[in-house]
């Protein structure tokens, strides 16, 4: 019996242990995908610096020198370049690569595979996240340091919450960005539901303009009725220090509630459009 028991205990360890080394190879993989695009990660590094100037310009305009919507000269300019940064980073506004592969019928050898849809594309976005980290967010914030009075963290906790922060951002958009090409399942053409979520994505989630500045009936309703304040105004509103210490952890906690949740939405979408196909005779 002894052994038996270890032997039982052994097995769902290794399987598990096989699941993360496939995650991280996948997510590797992901990485390398998008660094051999060389060419256009310079021209969308140059491009977002660009607008860097231009929003931050407005923006501090706008102010005046005062604080608005509770955020300082310097918390402002530093929204607005960290924004310009993460663009790439969450990518709100991916090539519809799924919607494609579904219209077409590829989408079955993915489904064929012995690893979950959801979590192998997970891995490679996370993987393509880690690449604009290095190469489309952190060139135009050093511009931004050179050019303008940035805010700098000094609570000891914001740098890793920052971080933690914007992870659950990347999950929580590519679960977004799944659900939306997930519809052309039952669609077939996704032009409707990919141009409303462009449309009104960058809106909501905090991209153009800090939410802060909506009336607070709205800014709670989208806080806690939606997903997508959590993918730009919560990293965000974390690195800059607006709020008191709970306040940024409170944040955080509710990505992570939101990451949950739309990770077992996409599971459950995945796995009518299965049946779906099946039934289809796909």
């Amino acid at each position: 019996m002894g052994l038996f028991d270890a032997t039982v205990r052994t097995i769902p360890h290794q399987k598990f242990v096989g699941q993360i080394t496939t995650f991280w190879i996948i997510a590797v993989s992901g990485f390398r995908r998008y660094a051999t695009y060389r060419q256009a990660t310079v021209a969308g590094t140059f491009t977002n610096t660009i607008f860097g100037f231009l929003r931050c310009y407005l923006f501090l305009a706008v102010a005046g020198g005062a604080v608005v919507g509770g955020y300082t000269p310097e918390q402002l300019a530093t929204f607005v370049w960290v924004a310009q940064g993460l663009l790439a980073v969450v990518l709100l506004w991916g090539p519809p690569e799924l919607a494609d592969r579904i219209r077409t019928g590829e989408v079955v050898s993915d489904l064929l595979r012995p690893i979950d849809p959801v979590h192998s594309m997970l891995a490679a976005d996370l993987g393509r996240a880690w690449h604009a980290v290095l190469t489309r967010c952190v060139p135009p914030v050093l511009v931004g340091m050179l050019f303008f009075d940035l805010y700098l963290p000094v609570r000891w906790h914001t740098p890793p919450l920052f971080a933690v922060s914007v992870v659950l951002a990347v999950v929580i958009t590519f679960c977004c960005r799944f659900l939306v090409n997930c519809t052309a399942y039952w669609l077939l053409d996704v032009r409707g539901p990919i141009s409303l979520w462009t449309l009104g994505s960058g809106v909501v989630a905090g991209l153009y303009f800090p939410l802060r500045f909506l009336p607070e009936p709205a800014l709670l309703s989208l806080w806690l009725l939606t997903p997508l304040p959590s993918l730009f105004q919560a990293p965000l509103d974390v690195l800059v220090e607006r709020d008191a210490t709970p306040v940024q952890f409170g944040i955080v906690a509710l990505q992570g509630l939101w990451a949950a949740i739309m990770l077992l939405l996409c599971r459950v979408v995945q796995r009518r459009a299965e049946r779906r196909l099946v039934i289809q005779g796909g």
